[in-house]
């Protein structure tokens, strides 16, 4: 089964789930930014022909621990779902480990068994107590992970990895090791509070360690699962009859999400509010009941073109090479220190609209939401969804059409901004320090960001 069409049953089942909690919003911009590599479609652990929510409870509940696994190494090699990142930037360069363990137990009546990933401080003395967790991407990502991992890694936090979909790409890869896995769509809810529930548990993988704080993080077709899961928050409970998440964190998402008890910051893409159907209408807020942040930057696509391989020549203009991470990791640390500390998060200005269509500077980039250097500073026009490039067919234009593609500003033009090389790469720097002091840039990216002002090859 082709991309596509895995796509077209992953948006119906989140679709089904959602409507079931009475909370479906158009959610997904232009489609969920799949990856290659799935079947979809029924199967064990596939999405199946859908199923009907389970039902919640009436009153806070506490939800049963599953049972934890020895950590698992073999037989064969693990599927490894965060491999997207800055060469020389993964995990061993910040002496992270990726740990894999498997979870048995029992929701909305049937057993289960599923896949929990850690990336974790090989030294426990560096962990600083606050864990963000996801339900793994159904295209077989950890994009949470993707979109942080420097400031996670260098912040000492962990990334957790619950699934809850897709298990047939675990047993087409390696069937001796994941072949016993078994979920369905009807189970989901369930499985994020017990595993959740599980991360912060002594039981859990981090004996000995204490979880502070625990948030959920999703984009796109995984920020669907988050809003599914709202209504369960309000009832599923630790068995200390505690919040299991403490925060959420929806990203490459539009719509307007449910309140809850507990903060939440929601970040869409350009490809969510170019559209009407998929702006973003709520206020921000710190009623309690109500607290919210929405952070819109300009020029940010919904796929993050700069680190898929899939997207080389596979479209018909060049691809945004703007890091998501640089940007989108801002709003994860001021989650933490939201829940964490008690500091509420700026307000962020959203992007200028007239009447349902975003105003434009004269580079043709969008005015207002947050700022980067890339949009303040600029080569190019960020323009939202660009074809595939001509005789490309399968999951090509649904890939492109998730991509921000740039234009370049006229020579001409950039010399008169710039004057030349040295003049850019100055002013960008500098711009980029600006944002970092208003607090929207986090300094640890500083120098990889500058570096792309470097290696422009515009002049």
């Amino acid at each position: 089964m082709n991309l596509r069409n895995h796509v077209a049953i992953a948006v119906a089942f989140f679709t089904l789930i959602a409507a079931g909690a009475g909370l479906y919003q158009p959610l997904f911009g232009q489609g969920p930014d799949a990856a290659k590599g799935g079947k979809g479609g029924g199967g064990k652990g596939g999405f199946g022909k859908g199923a009907p929510p389970a039902p919640l409870p009436a009153v806070p509940t506490a939800v049963a621990l599953p049972t934890l696994s020895e950590k698992i190494t073999g037989p064969g090699a693990m599927f490894d779902t965060g491999k997207a990142h800055w060469t020389n930037r993964g995990p061993e360069a910040y002496k992270y480990v990726v740990e894999e363990y498997f979870v048995n137990g029992t929701a909305n009546g049937k057993p289960y068994k599923t896949r929990l990933a850690f990336r974790r401080p090989a030294d426990n003395k560096k962990f600083s107590g606050l864990a963000m967790t996801e339900s793994m991407h159904f295209s077989g990502n950890a994009h949470g992970f993707g979109y942080n991992s420097i400031y996670i890694m260098t912040s000492g936090h962990i990334a957790a990895e619950i699934v809850i979909s897709s298990l047939n790409l675990f047993t087409d890869f390696n069937k001796e090791r994941y072949g016993s896995l078994q979920a369905t769509p009807d189970q989901g809810n369930e499985i994020l509070a017990q595993v959740g529930s599980l991360i912060r548990s002594p039981q859990g993988p981090l004996k000995g360690l204490t979880v502070r704080k625990e948030i959920l993080w999703g984009t796109s077709a995984s920020s669907a699962v988050l809003a599914a899961y709202l209504p369960a928050h309000m009832v599923y409970r630790t068995p200390e009859m505690k919040n299991v998440y403490d925060g959420f964190l929806a990203t490459s998402t539009g719509g307007n999400l449910r309140n809850v008890d507990v903060p939440i910051i929601q970040v869409p893409t350009q490809n969510e509010y170019r559209n009407p159907a998929t702006m973003t209408t709520r206020a921000d807020s710190d009623t309690p009941g109500e607290q919210y942040r929405m952070y819109e930057w300009a020029g940010m696509g919904h796929l993050d073109s700069r680190f898929d391989v899939r997207l080389g020549g596979a479209c018909a203009n060049p691809l945004s090479a703007i890091p998501l991470e640089a940007l989108m990791s801002t709003s994860l640390d001021y989650l933490f220190k939201w829940i964490d500390k008690g500091q509420a998060p700026p307000k962020a200005p959203r992007i200028e609209t007239s009447g349902t269509t975003m105003v434009f500077d004269d580079n043709g980039n969008p005015k207002g939401g947050l700022r980067s250097a890339y949009l303040d500073v600029p080569l190019y026009k960020y323009t939202a969804q660009t074809p595939a490039a001509p005789g490309k067919t399968g999951d090509a234009p649904l890939l492109c059409s998730l991509a921000n593609y740039v234009t370049p500003i006229p020579a001409d033009k950039l010399k008169a901004m710039y004057k030349n090389k040295k003049g850019y790469v100055k002013k960008f720097d500098a711009r980029l320090k600006e944002i970092e002091k208003s607090g929207w840039a986090l300094p640890v990216y500083h120098d990889l960001v500058v570096q792309d002002a470097k290696n422009a090859m515009a002049f």
